[in-house]
């Protein structure tokens, strides 16, 4: 099920706040739903409006992600998005991020903005040795027809290589929550090793996942904070393995 709530231009010292370049956020849910809520409050200062896809009726440990993604697409083009703002109920960008996003979206219509992916050990830290510090993701790119999107079962970008977008870094990052919890970092290895045993969608393979030898962190940098503080649960936030496999 998809839902839309697209804002109602605010005032702020006589001038709208609603961008001319409407930027719409996407993201679907599903283990994870109870994230939502802190999501939107990270969201709030930087768009116009969201679309959710609601995957907990789904079968199987993990639906059509192209599927859910191409749906979502095309919802935010049919709300008349500009702009298209990929995110995960996981995540969160940095706070500087509401500041800096009338420039990112005011220049160049082909230009797909990468963020740096930090992956939180903690909910003030994140893993920068080896590959932990090159992460990106380039999430937010110009709206585009869905009938455009390709894309592979896993891994994929959220725009066509052909649709012509210059892949610029935005030197802002973006905190991916998941990885605080131990119990989570086997899960997703296991989950991927499950879904991609031959390690065809990434050739890195994902037993990396949970390797904690070598491991530095580095604390969140003063002014880079993210809003809402995160206080985190201990959940799996995803399938359970173990649980499907007994079932």
């Amino acid at each position: 099920m998809i839902t839309v709530e697209m804002r109602q231009p605010r005032r702020r010292r006589g001038r709208f706040l609603w961008s001319r370049q409407r930027i719409v956020a996407v993201f679907s849910y599903r283990y994870d739903a109870h994230l939502v809520p802190d999501l939107l409050a990270n969201l709030d200062p930087i768009v116009d409006g969201w679309v959710a896809y609601d995957d907990r009726a789904a079968d199987g440990i993990f639906s059509d992600e192209p599927q859910r993604r191409r749906a979502l697409i095309a919802a935010a083009c049919d709300a008349g998005a500009a702009w298209v703002l990929a995110m995960d109920p996981d995540e969160r960008l940095e706070n500087a991020v509401a500041g800096r996003i009338g420039q990112l979206t005011g220049g160049s219509r082909r230009n797909a903005w990468g963020f740096r992916l930090r992956e939180m050990y903690t909910p003030a830290s994140y893993r920068v040795d080896g590959v932990w510090g090159l992460k990106m993701q380039h999430r937010l790119f110009r709206a585009y027809h869905p009938d455009r999107y390709r894309s592979p079962v896993l891994h994929g970008a959220w725009f066509p290589e052909d649709a012509g977008f210059n892949l610029r870094d935005s030197g802002l990052n973006l905190y991916h929550l998941k990885m605080i919890e131990p119990k989570r970092r086997s899960a997703r290895r296991d989950l991927y090793n499950h879904l991609d045993p031959d390690r065809r969608m990434q050739p890195i393979g994902y037993d990396y996942l949970a390797d904690e030898s070598g491991a530095v962190l580095e604390a969140v940098p003063a002014g880079r904070e993210y809003f809402p503080v995160h206080s985190d649960d201990g959940g799996l936030w995803m399938a359970d393995l173990s649980v499907n496999e007994q079932g």
